[in-house]
């Protein structure tokens, strides 16, 4: 089995990602879903809407992104707003894995 070489700048994005859902479990139980689905639609739509040769974007979004996490990490945050857009994308999501499940169990 081979393993992915993965690029300094791909390193730092899924370094960001780890604090982000790490970040989620201080948060109050009641509202970890929203932070997770927050944290997994913001990186899912900045990850589509660059391309991976654009460095100079990717590495603003990682600089805008560690400024954020750094607020969200704050003890005083209990709560993020989740737009309709966000939930629509969710419920997408979840159909999508549905449909096509990566893992055929026979």
């Amino acid at each position: 089995m081979s393993t992915l070489r993965r690029s300094g700048l791909q390193k730092d994005v899924l370094s960001i990602y780890r604090r982000a859902l790490r970040m989620v479990k201080t948060k109050p139980p009641s509202t970890q879903d929203k932070f997770s689905l927050y944290i997994r639609y913001t990186f899912r739509s900045n990850a589509s809407s660059v391309s991976p040769r654009d460095v100079s974007a990717i590495e603003h979004l990682m600089r805008k992104g560690k400024r954020q996490l750094e607020m969200y990490e704050h003890p005083s945050v209990k709560d993020c707003w989740v737009s309709e857009e966000m939930r629509n994308w969710e419920k997408h999501q979840a159909s999508k894995s549905k449909s096509n499940p990566q893992f055929k169990i026979n």
